[in-house]
């Protein structure tokens, strides 16, 4: 396989000037990817260079394993990290991911990855203290390698096919954490939601990151009960009207996990009490809503909209410090759903 090459100043300054003139970068400094150091990214793969691995929209571009390495190259993403990012595109590119949607959406939507199994410590992925963003690790320079897989394969570019109204930090860096699975109550999430019991990567479309704070619940079923409230907020992606499916993802820490493990062993009862919870009072929608929702047959039992059309669809994991009182929510996209796929390792 061939691909075009140039002449550049081999100074990562300079050469991050001419990335953006280019259109190849964000703006933050870039590496050159010369042949030296984009080999090593290739071989972490063990494919040919010219092997594609998806193709990726808007613009149905092929994500070759020499383009996912180059990229990767730019960013100095660890070279043992390619097999995770090679998982995430094909993640990514699975129909029910809807990256088309996500890439060219006026939402400030982000891929974010999930990481389950050893992998997260090889690659310093973190799940603690900070893992949505702030602490060390390869999380950021791995996110980053994505994001500029994105814009220079995908050709996903604000104000070109992506019309994001806003944006999100998470559209630079990327958002790449691991789940705390040590401290977890219930099995590891790639398990429950692909029965993939070993190295593993979920992409989730994410609206970006909020967070619930609770310290007065005194019982697992009082704490659910505020996370579900929390969620179902009027402006959530969830409550535009004609979505028959829609998923939302909370990281609970692991103090409260541990809590909350005893009284809800089975992780299902965990989706059902916050999904529960998770819903307004058609009522306090102004009339035309009200028609909306009921059109859409959004209208539950007891005049309830829920947030999201199933228990199922509310994805927990755990991860997060041990300072208790905070929950993180990552609310989804449209009909986009969550995707889980194993590393191939050789």
């Amino acid at each position: 396989m061939t691909i075009a090459t140039h002449d550049v100043d081999g100074d990562p300054l300079a050469f991050t000037h001419f990335a953006v003139e280019q259109g190849w970068s964000d703006g933050l400094p870039v590496i050159p990817p010369t042949e030296e150091r984009v080999q090593p990214y290739v071989d972490a793969l063990g494919i040919p260079p010219g092997q594609v691995i998806a193709r990726l929209g808007p613009l149905q571009g092929d994500c070759t394993a020499l383009k996912l390495a180059v990229n990767a190259a730019m960013t100095a993403a660890p070279v043992d990290s390619m097999p995770l990012l090679r998982a995430a595109v094909e993640a990514m590119a699975d129909p029910a991911f809807e990256l088309l949607q996500l890439n060219a959406t006026t939402a400030p939507v982000v891929p974010a990855l999930l990481v389950n199994g050893p992998v997260r410590n090889r690659l310093k992925i973190s799940f603690g203290a900070g893992c949505l963003g702030g602490a060390d690790g390869n999380g950021p320079s791995i996110g980053r390698a994505l994001r500029l897989v994105l814009r220079n394969v995908a050709g996903a570019r604000i104000g070109l096919t992506s019309q994001s109204v806003h944006g999100q930090p998470g559209r630079i860096a990327g958002v790449v954490f691991g789940e705390w699975e040590e401290r977890s109550p219930w099995a590891p999430f790639a398990a429950r939601a692909a029965g993939v019991h070993r190295d593993a990567v979920t992409a989730f479309g994410s609206m970006g990151s909020m967070n619930i704070i609770d310290a007065v619940a005194d019982s697992p079923a009082m704490l659910l009960d505020h996370v579900g409230r929390s969620l179902a907020y009027p402006g959530a992606n969830g409550y535009v009207t004609g979505l028959p499916v829609n998923e939302t993802m909370v990281a609970i820490n692991p103090i409260w996990a541990a809590m909350l493990g005893k009284e809800y062993p089975d992780i299902v009862d965990v989706q059902e009490r916050i999904w529960h919870a998770a819903a307004t009072r058609v009522g306090d929608w102004p009339e035309k809503y009200q028609r909306r929702f009921e059109e859409h047959g959004r209208i539950m039992e007891g005049g309830r909209v829920y947030l999201v059309s199933h228990p199922s669809q509310i994805l927990v994991t755990v991860s997060g410090g041990l300072g208790g009182l905070h929950a993180a929510a990552l609310h989804g996209i449209g009909t986009s759903r969550a995707t889980t796929r194993p590393l191939a390792w050789d």
